[in-house]
């Protein structure tokens, strides 16, 4: 059996098992080795019946005296009820909805039981635990016992049953995958022995090797990719662009505002590398209203200015559109020739016209791009079509998506020569995580905010008060200022939905409301659902100050400039990650007027109430992103959705130590040999990690 075989020809799987597994993203043998435990239960030492303690884990072992099965009296609810004897006394143990172990474990057989004790009408009991019959060796009992992702249909139990033969057998065969001087080096457990122990460790140390020995892994393939493409780009031509310090100078003087020290440190690091004649890969991350926009102008009105043409591409077209409003009137004196592309709308504003744009044939738009009459063009991912050809191409700008690789780049550009990268980021990123996943690209930080800003008041608030939030927002509201009210979902649930979502208030049922309570102010909704004229229409009235109330879903994420908006009401703050709750209160504060954050939060658990607190106790993203590193756990989906790494990677980011030693052990490797010619194993790995890493 080969690693890339179907998960249908493992034994005791097949086409039902293979169904319910490959929802899971487990589709071959391969993937379903991989597949590690999440926790470990520890049930690693024999407890005698008389020992057992409530809620204390614990392993017995004894003999069945007497099992039946039944239901139960009001809600007929089945079971299989054992009574498990030693030589210091006798305990209980049921087994809800499997009265069918009342025919495979019989009466005198030896049994081990793992599980917490809990109190019943006749003492202490076990309610569902685990059980395993006497033999060599146990899987499900006395032990560290692994607990893995589950499924409908598939559980921990399952998958042990399944796993702990098909390791016996693949162990051995496993490609090593890291080289064996780096094992050697850093004291690491060989790849069979990892396999082995993380999946059925005897002792915590054993856990402890082969997690560290995955960790090591997955850092130093990240590693190992992101310097062979650093490398890579550095040896790609550029066209060298000249720069002409004075004409930037103007433009920095004629600003209506002062750049802050950051500001200027990041121009200049992105000015240095615009005059090398290889490829910019640059990543700027600032804080939401630190200024990236300004700094990113001053990198398109060089490069324009050495007759070279720049392109600005954005996620939405909400977001491109307040790009184009904003970029064209920040060049207003230049006389700049700049396009917008989208999906829907393309415009054109000519150097000839003060302040003025006109709408324009897609087919005429792109005449001019490929001609080199447009400067700057502005839009979505509609400027990385096949029918988008620019003449002269030499810096391409992206806005929230770090991924925009060489041969993308190559796309829409006509020459041999691969265009500058400048990619930005509001999304607070830990340095230890941005060196990690971005290592390909050089980074620069804007942490400071404009002067004149004041901190946002941030507070967590519950339901009973609601009614003086309100009040405050009317205040607000009454003082000619706006307010924003974030709601996780856009329509009312369906009565069946049973899901922690169901209690969230929706867009359309919070503006019913709000319509009610301040029927003197305009409320007007926004979502993903809209089209993108009327989205575009809304922000527009928003900003002209004809809307008071926006009330709208995680749309408003990024980028959303109004100045005058001084509230923000978040429902369901729990349902949020910590990045999107901060990347919403940064849709306020951003004048010198005071604004205000209020978090209303249906979840009293520990964990949710951690996470709001930190929020709360935050200024500004670095010390939140580190505070969110510390405080995501393992296979948390945020961590996923937010930077496209697995709970087990995260975890292994927490560990300093693991990401230098990693990270020297990649550029050694690749200081003796770039190519990896004497490393095949790890070549072909190294494939498949670029990919999932989308560094293409």
């Amino acid at each position: 059996m080969r690693f890339s075989d179907s998960i249908n020809e493992v034994p005791k799987i097949g086409p039902k098992y293979g169904r319910r597994l490959r929802k899971m993203g487990i589709i071959s043998v391969g993937d379903l080795l991989y597949h590690f435990p999440s926790r470990y239960e520890d049930f690693s030492s024999l407890t005698k019946i008389k020992n057992l303690r409530r809620d204390k884990p614990a392993t017995i072992k004894g003999k069945v005296k007497a099992i039946e099965a039944g239901k139960t009296n009001r809600k007929k609810v089945p079971y299989a009820q054992a009574i498990i004897q030693d030589s210091t006394g006798a305990v209980k143990i049921i087994w809800f909805y499997q009265p069918y172990l009342a025919n495979s474990i019989k009466k005198g057989e030896s049994i081990y039981i793992s599980g917490e004790p809990s109190y019943g009408r006749e003492g202490l009991q076990f309610i569902n635990p685990s059980y395993e019959k006497e033999k060599d060796e146990t899987i499900h009992t006395g032990g560290l016992i692994p607990i893995y992702p589950e499924t409908q249909g598939i559980s921990s139990r399952w998958l042990r049953y399944v796993l702990k033969p098909l390791i016996k057998r693949l162990a051995p065969k496993i490609p090593e995958v890291l080289p064996q001087e780096v094992i050697e080096k850093y004291n690491l457990l060989t790849i069979d022995k990892a396999i082995e122990k993380i999946h059925f460790p005897k002792t915590e140390k054993e856990k402890k090797r082969a997690r560290e020995r995955f960790s090591f892994e997955r850092l130093f393939f990240i590693h190992l990719a992101a310097m062979r493409k650093k490398l890579s780009i550095k040896s790609e031509s550029s066209s060298p662009i000249e720069i002409d310090m004075e004409y930037v100078k103007d433009f920095v003087e004629g600003l209506p505002f002062k750049l802050t020290d950051a500001q200027k440190k990041a121009a200049w690091q992105i000015l240095k590398d615009l005059e090398k004649p290889h490829p910019m890969n640059r990543l700027l991350e600032g804080d939401v209203g630190s200024g990236k926009t300004v700094v990113a102008t001053m990198a398109i009105l060089a490069t324009t200015k050495d007759n070279y043409q720049a392109a600005l591409m954005a996620p939405t077209e909400v977001l491109a559109t307040q790009h184009f409003k904003k970029v064209s009137d920040l060049l207003e004196g230049f006389k700049l020739n700049i396009g917008f592309l989208t999906g829907k709308k393309d415009k054109f504003k000519s150097k000839k016209l003060k302040k003025q744009f006109i709408e324009i044939s897609r087919e005429k738009l792109l005449e001019k791009v490929e001609i080199g009459e447009i400067d700057l063009l502005i839009g979505t991912h509609a400027l990385i079509q096949d029918k988008v050809t620019f003449d002269n191409l030499g810096l391409v700008i992206v806005d929230e998506q770090h991924r925009f690789g060489v041969k993308q780049r190559a796309k829409l550009c006509k020459k041999d020569t691969i265009p500058h990268l400048l990619s930005m980021t509001a999304t607070p990123i830990p340095r230890t995580l941005a060196l990690t996943l971005y290592g390909d690209l050089d980074i620069s930080i804007i942490d400071e905010l404009p002067e004149g800003r004041k901190k946002i008041e941030t507070r967590v608030v519950n339901e009973k008060e609601r009614g003086r939030i309100y009040s405050f927002v009317e205040k607000e509201l009454k003082k000619e200022r706006q307010a924003f009210f974030i709601c996780p979902r856009i329509e009312k649930p369906d009565e069946e939905d049973e899901t922690p979502w169901a209690d969230v208030t929706s867009v359309e049922e919070l503006a019913e409301k709000l319509k009610k309570q301040f029927t003197e102010f305009k409320v007007a909704t926004l979502h993903g659902q809209l089209t993108a004229t009327k989205k575009a229409k809304i922000m527009e009235d928003f900003k002209n100050k004809k809307i008071d109330i926006l009330v709208s879903t995680s749309v408003i994420e990024v980028g959303i400039d109004i100045p005058n908006a001084t509230v923000m009401v978040i429902e369901g703050a729990e349902m949020f990650g910590l990045a999107q709750l901060h990347q919403f209160r940064g849709r306020v504060g951003r004048s010198e007027k005071k604004s205000y954050c209020f978090l209303f939060s249906g979840s009293n658990s520990e964990k949710s109430i951690k996470r709001l607190k930190a929020l709360v106790e935050s200024e500004n993203s670095f010390e939140l992103a580190e505070k969110d590193l510390k405080l995501r756990g393992p296979g948390d989906l945020a961590g996923k959705r937010q930077w496209g790494v697995a709970g087990f990677t995260m975890e292994a980011l927490k560990d300093r130590k693991t990401v230098q030693k990693t990270k020297e052990a990649a550029s050694d490797l690749l200081e003796k040999d770039f190519k990896l010619e004497k490393y095949s194993t790890v070549k072909r790995k190294l494939k498949s990690v670029e990919k999932n890493l989308h560094f293409e």
